[in-house]
């Protein structure tokens, strides 16, 4: 009998996945969690129905996410990643040169053990305990309340805005985001598809500028994530992600990720300029 998984992407579409043996499933106090094994993706990790990451495809979320914040910032010493249970952001995250330290802040220790168990390609870095990570279960919420002039970089590497990642995308939260960099910080957090989730992506957007001098907006294609175009918000105070000095960034080995990706991610399609035009 052939064993299929679905996520309803909208409530008009799903993308559906057959897979060889579901490896864990179980309920934590904040979600449902599942590690599915897949023909196409290989082992997968899956919140409350909605794929977060693949073997197959992750390098090109988490290579997102992190290097284009940080290699935008020129000095990134002290670094945060909230959320990010897989430990894919906080795995790029210390392979920069730069970074003496990495905080990172994740609710549900569920997450953080199954993907440590089930794949650990990804959390290589929480499994080795690496010497530049802090790893702290709690509410990254309330971390950033009491959190002030503390970051260089912030990575918001959240689930959907439902259930335990809601609370990530209120105004109160990008304030608190602002109070916790430092004087010329800079944060980064993913924001989901431009063909599916617009109002989000502009509302996320207008929030953002409203406190930060400098909010632009960035896409990756990632294909198991809604309509496979994703993209990311940055807010900074004070560094321009188009201005980055590409030809002395810190050579890294990566899959997605390159210099020219650095500011080429930049560059947006008509109708995404247009959700956004009125920031220019």
């Amino acid at each position: 009998m052939e064993l299929w998984f679905s996520e309803a992407q909208t409530k008009n579409i799903s993308l559906q996945v057959r897979i060889k043996e579901t490896l864990f499933m179980g309920k934590s106090e904040f979600q449902d969690v599942a590690v599915v094994d897949s023909y196409e993706f290989g082992r997968m990790l899956v919140l409350d129905g909605v794929f977060q990451t693949s073997t197959a495809e992750e390098f090109i979320y988490h290579e997102m996410i992190a290097h284009v914040p940080l290699f935008t910032h020129p000095n990134p010493k002290r670094v945060l990643v909230i959320g990010g249970g897989d430990g894919g952001a906080i795995r790029e995250v210390v392979r920069h040169h730069a970074v003496e330290r990495a905080e990172m802040v994740e609710i549900d220790g569920m997450v953080v053990e199954v993907s440590k168990k089930y794949l650990p390609e990804i959390s290589e870095a929480m499994i080795n305990n690496h010497p530049k990570l802090e790893l702290k279960i709690g509410d990254g919420i309330q971390h950033m309340k009491e959190a002030e002039n503390k970051y260089d970089v912030i990575i918001v590497d959240c689930s959907d805005p439902i259930g335990p990642g809601e609370g990530l995308f209120t105004p109160e939260f990008y304030r608190n985001v602002y109070k916790a960099l430092k004087e010329d910080g800079l944060f980064v957090q993913q924001t989901e598809s431009p063909f599916y989730h617009q109002e989000l992506i502009t509302y996320v957007s207008k929030e953002i500028s409203a406190l930060f001098p400098i909010t632009k907006t960035y896409l990756a294609s990632i294909p198991i994530y809604p309509s496979g175009l994703h993209c990311f918000t940055m807010g900074s105070k004070k560094y321009d992600p188009m201005e980055v000095d590409i030809d002395n960034m810190q050579r890294l080995e990566t899959r997605y990720h390159n210099k020219e990706i650095q500011k080429s991610c930049f560059v947006l399609p008509n109708f995404v300029q247009e959700l956004l035009k009125y920031l220019t």
